[in-house]
C-alpha cells in the first residue's frame, strides 16, 4: 500500500510541480557554473547505496572547498540556491528518488555512507526500510544548517548531538508508522514549505 502511494503521489507530483522544476532548473543553469542537479552517495534501505537528487544550491566544486555539513551562512552557496534551501525546493527532484524506488515519501532520512557506519546498529533497524523525503525529525530540524552555524565545530555538534536524536525519532516514526501518520507528516510538510 506504501509503495503504491509512493508511486501515485511521486509522478503526479513531477507532473504538478513540472513548470516549477523547468523554472528552477533553468534559474539554476543561468545563475552559475555547473550541472542543474546535486547528487551524492546516500545509504538506502537494506544499506544499498543510492544518488540521492537535489537542485544544486552551492558553487560548482563545494565539496573540495569545505565540509560536508552546511552550517550557517556557508559562502558556497549561490543566491538562488539560498531561496531554494529556505523554501525547500532543492529537495524535489527526490521525488525521481521517489518515483524509482530508491525512497519513499516518508521515512527516516537517508544519511551519507560515513555518518551511517558511526551508528551501524542503529541504522540496522532504520534501514529496514525505504529513507524518506521527509520524516519526523525533517520537521524538527529544518532549520539544521543555522543550529550548526552557532556551534563552534558544526561537525562536532552534529555527530554528537542532532544525528543522534534524528536517530531516535525515525525510530519513533518506525513504531508509530501508519498511513495516517505519513499522511500527516506530508500535509505538515508542504505547509511549511508554504509558510
Amino acid at each position: 500500500m506504501k509503495r503504491a502511494v509512493d508511486i501515485l503521489a511521486s509522478a503526479t507530483g513531477l507532473l504538478v510541480l513540472s513548470p516549477l522544476l523547468a523554472l528552477t532548473a533553468l534559474l539554476v543553469r543561468l545563475t552559475s557554473r555547473g550541472p542543474v542537479f546535486f547528487r551524492q552517495t546516500r545509504v538506502g534501505r537494506n544499506f544499498a547505496p543510492f544518488q540521492i537528487l537535489k537542485f544544486r544550491t552551492m558553487v560548482q566544486d563545494a565539496e573540495a572547498r569545505g565540509a560536508q555539513l552546511t552550517a550557517g551562512r556557508d559562502p558556497r552557496i549561490t543566491p538562488v540556491g539560498q531561496f531554494l534551501r529556505r523554501t525547500k525546493i532543492d529537495e524535489l527532484p527526490q521525488l525521481i528518488n521517489v518515483l524509482k524506488g530508491d525512497m519513499s515519501l516518508v521515512g527516516p532520512r537517508p544519511e551519507v555512507p560515513r555518518y551511517v557506519e558511526l551508528f551501524r546498529d542503529d541504522y540496522e533497524q532504520l534501514l529496514r526500510v525505504r529513507p524518506g523525503i521527509t520524516d519526523i525529525a525533517s520537521l524538527r530540524y529544518r532549520h539544521e544548517s543555522e543550529l550548526l552555524g552557532q556551534s563552534s565545530d558544526p561537525e562536532a555538534m552534529y555527530v554528537r548531538q542532532i544525528l543522534p536524536d534524528k536517530i531516535a525519532l525515525g525510530k519513533e516514526y518506525l513504531q508509530r508508522q501508519s498511513l495516517l501518520l505519513d499522511l500527516s507528516l506530508m500535509a505538515r510538510t508542504v505547509l511549511r514549505m508554504a509558510g
